[in-house]
């Protein structure tokens, strides 16, 4: 057991496997942020409806999770060791004191490296074809006017193979599909970066809009809907 982590299923070689960095709002009793507690239920602190479509990804389509158990305002596992926003010190406008002046190499010893060591053994034992990086995105920014209209995001950095065949299957479905939006996975895209761009591996970073994500039924329709997609964008890759 990890503080950092937990592992669904288990890697086949050749197959596809989540990761979701962002999946939890859990906060360490050790470790005080010093914000209002509606705060961890909002997409400052987690990547909502990530864990749960992460989890039938696993249990019900064959594709094994890594799944963070820490939020990303105790430690962002999405950053570089040196990136200012790894302890977040404000985040979309919200001060976080309890970070300010933190521990940061504590932080890194305890959440960030053993999440991506385990990471790092676990793809490495499998191999996969494909890596299916599962985030979400909130509808709109409190310190921003602009809407995100789009459904669901594919990022990439310089490794777009994944994402040129999902893109289309992605807007075969209706869906609204940003290309390198809302952001681009030219700016923040650390953990692919480490474990699949620098290893040529295959990876497909999916964002999905946050008001789309929040029931069960959504979960389980999005959950199938990204399975059927990975698998015929591993198909395609092979």
């Amino acid at each position: 057991m990890s503080e950092a982590f937990r592992q669904l299923g288990m890697p086949t070689p050749g197959g596809i496997v989540c990761t979701a960095d962002h999946a939890s709002n859990h906060v360490p009793a050790d470790i005080a942020l010093g914000i209002p507690q509606h705060l961890l239920h909002e997409h400052i602190a987690v990547d909502i409806g990530t864990e749960a479509i992460a989890e039938l990804l696993a249990q019900g389509h064959g594709i094994p999770a890594h799944i963070a158990a820490v939020s990303r305002l105790v430690c962002d596992l999405n950053r570089e060791e040196t990136a200012p926003g790894l302890v977040p010190e404000a985040s979309d406008g919200h001060p976080i004191p309890g970070n300010v002046g933190a521990d940061r190499e504590g932080r890194l010893n305890r959440f960030h490296r053993p999440y991506h060591t385990a990471l790092e053994q676990w793809l490495a034992a499998a191999e996969p074809a494909l890596i299916l990086s599962l985030h979400s995105f909130t509808p709109r920014l409190a310190t921003s006017d602009a809407a995100r209209p789009w459904q669901v995001g594919v990022l990439y950095n310089h490794d777009d193979r994944a994402a040129r065949i999902a893109i289309p299957m992605l807007a075969a479905e209706g869906l609204k599909v940003g290309d390198n939006l809302p952001y681009s996975g030219r700016d923040l895209n650390y953990t692919m970066n480490r474990h699949a761009e620098a290893q040529g591996r295959a990876y497909l970073g999916i964002e999905l809009r946050q008001d789309l994500v929040q029931t069960p039924h959504a979960h389980t329709r999005w959950a199938a809907l990204l399975a059927n997609i990975a698998q015929r964008v591993a198909s395609a890759l092979a």
